[in-house]
């Protein structure tokens, strides 16, 4: 740099702003003024906002019916960072964006040309700059709102706190009930066949088989003794039975012990058919409501102080370098 370059200083900057303060002055006060008439125009918005927390539990039965051992959490304790990421993307579904969208006419409140060429993406980006969730540090959730009607405001955050704990109920009731349908149909197939074996055992039980291995040892031992005796007419008797027995024992003693296998299947399934039965008919609450949404008394936005005070000053920064640039040297 020559010896003729600017020399910035402490004291040049300051004979500089000292030369310079009616051009300071003027640029800062049209800025000032042009901040404050361009705040004018911005519409108010006002803020509200619900607060909630997710459950930590989807299923009802594993909550409340099952043995304390195997309880995996308790139904009234809060969710953690999982469960509130998972309730932020519910929030922000299609299901309930199109819901809250055709509720509330959004299309006509936020005056959106419907024969627009891009209306859809328009609404979209209101929605999405005036709809906004937020995880809290305490693991909640934040729904918050803005709009220019506060009493809209309200309503559409309170609205997206309902409609959210029924699309997670829909879409838990609705595997809960496919669940319920594969147990249920499993259940009574395995009841039909329970209830077919009996029918087959008493059809044995009325050709005289009732306990295979008593009665063999009982009708051999009186077979003995009646040929001992001579007693040929008992003895031919006792052998027909006993040629019965013999004919259908075999039979008998698998289908006693197939039953008895199914039943324990049976017993263990049961307890299984009536979690999901209580989980497709039951449902709790899946989120608990901290705060409700209210109208608010105070637009949230915009912020006209700082419009103005930031505009003047980023004009009055500028307008120092750009004298330091293009001051004329001396």
């Amino acid at each position: 740099m020559n010896e003729q370059a600017y020399d910035i200083n402490s004291n040049g900057l300051i004979h500089l702003l000292r030369r310079k303060r009616s051009i300071l002055l003027i640029t800062s006060l049209l800025a000032f003024i042009s901040s404050v008439i361009f705040s004018l125009l911005i519409e108010d918005k006002y803020e509200s906002s619900v607060i909630l927390f997710p459950s930590t539990t989807t299923s009802i039965s594993r909550a409340l019916l099952n043995d304390e051992n195997y309880r995996e959490k308790d139904f009234l304790e809060f969710g953690e960072e999982e469960e509130a990421e998972q309730l932020i993307q519910l929030l922000s579904s299609d299901a309930i964006r199109v819901h809250i969208i055709e509720k509330f006419d959004l299309m006509n409140h936020y005056e959106i040309n419907p024969e627009a060429e891009y209306r859809q993406t328009k609404l979209y980006e209101e929605y999405t700059t005036n709809i906004n969730f937020y995880r809290t540090k305490f693991m909640s959730v934040k729904i918050e709102v803005m709009d220019t009607d506060k009493e809209y405001a309200a309503n559409i955050a309170n609205e997206i706190s309902v409609k959210v704990e029924e699309v997670r109920s829909n879409i838990l009731k609705k595997v809960a009930q496919q669940g319920f349908e594969i147990v249920q149909q499993e259940y009574n197939s395995l009841v039909a066949e329970i209830n077919r074996m009996e029918d087959t055992l008493n059809q044995i039980r009325a050709k005289g088989v009732q306990d295979y291995e008593t009665q063999v040892e009982v009708l051999s031992n009186q077979y003995g003794a009646a040929l001992v005796k001579g007693n040929n007419a008992a003895a031919k008797a006792i052998g027909a039975k006993l040629d019965t027995i013999s004919k259908y024992g075999g039979k008998y003693l698998s289908l006693v012990q197939q039953m008895e296998y199914e039943r324990e299947k049976l017993s263990d399934l049961r307890k299984v058919y009536a979690e999901a039965r209580v989980n497709a008919e039951s449902t709790i609450d899946q989120t608990f409501i901290v705060n409700r949404a209210y109208a608010s008394e105070k637009a949230s936005y915009p912020l006209r102080w700082l419009i103005v005070v930031a505009s003047t000053i980023a004009t009055f920064l500028f307008t120092i370098i750009v004298l330091i640039l293009f001051d004329p040297k001396d």
